[in-house]
């Protein structure tokens, strides 16, 4: 048995604003590595990660497995080997950036034994005025919208599936681990929000994950053009 970790992490390295590219670089370490590694360059940052998966795998798994394999005999052995073999990959890049919004996305996988591993997708709407993530307060006017966007997500999620209603999608396998409500794993483009789900959030494995546009034009009577139009000048109407 044995671990295995990949990364690919994406950071900016250069900026004539020093204090943006510092607080990018937090940012993104925070959210992909943990706040234990603030303040470290990118390098060190990948490299102590990496020496700290190892270490936590062997001291969580290397005396069970030694004694698991003690009492298997014959080809149980290479069978119980399987199981104490994990990975690990961080995967994050640039996915969009225009004017004073980048949406930054970090894929992960995770295998730790059991029947699969599992994958998950998360992402940082970032304004770079402040340098602050965008959350879904930012972006939506009045104390209702959070309802409004639901009742969205499943009319958009049944035209997108050719259903009439929601009983149908239910059916199907929506809605079967969890509610459909609006969270803050989502990111923003030119033609409108998306809100991403990763499996289990309201749909079991077999599924994957879900994503629900919903253009600006459905959203216009909830949306804070102003905050939209200030950080990417778009027109959108």
């Amino acid at each position: 048995p044995a671990c295995e970790l990949k990364i690919n992490y994406t950071y900016p390295v250069d900026s004539s604003e020093k204090e943006l590219l510092d607080s990018l670089n937090k940012l993104f370490i925070i959210n992909c590595f943990g706040e234990e590694y603030v303040g470290k360059e990118a390098v060190d940052v990948v490299n102590q990660y990496a020496e700290t998966y190892i270490k936590n795998y062997r001291e969580d798994l290397e005396d069970t497995y030694l004694q698991d394999k003690k009492n298997k005999k014959g080809e149980d052995v290479a069978e119980v080997g399987g199981w104490y073999s994990y990975s690990k990959e961080i995967n994050s890049e640039v996915q969009f950036y225009e004017e004073n919004l980048l949406v930054y996305r970090i894929n992960t996988y995770e295998y730790t034994g059991g029947a699969h591993g599992m994958t998950l997708t998360y992402f940082l709407n970032i304004d770079l005025t402040n340098t602050q993530p965008l959350h879904l307060n930012d972006l939506f006017k009045d104390d209702g919208y959070r309802n409004t966007l639901s009742s969205l997500l499943w009319n958009q999620l049944m035209i997108d599936n050719k259903v009439d209603s929601r009983e149908e999608l239910e059916n199907m396998g929506y809605g079967s681990t969890g509610n459909l409500t609006p969270g803050e794993n989502f990111y923003l483009d030119r033609e409108g929000i998306t809100f991403y789900f990763n499996v289990y959030d309201f749909t079991p494995y077999v599924m994957g994950a879900t994503e629900i546009k919903l253009p600006y034009g459905k959203v216009k009577d909830i949306i804070n053009l102003k905050k939209i139009i200030q950080l990417a000048r778009w027109r959108l109407f």
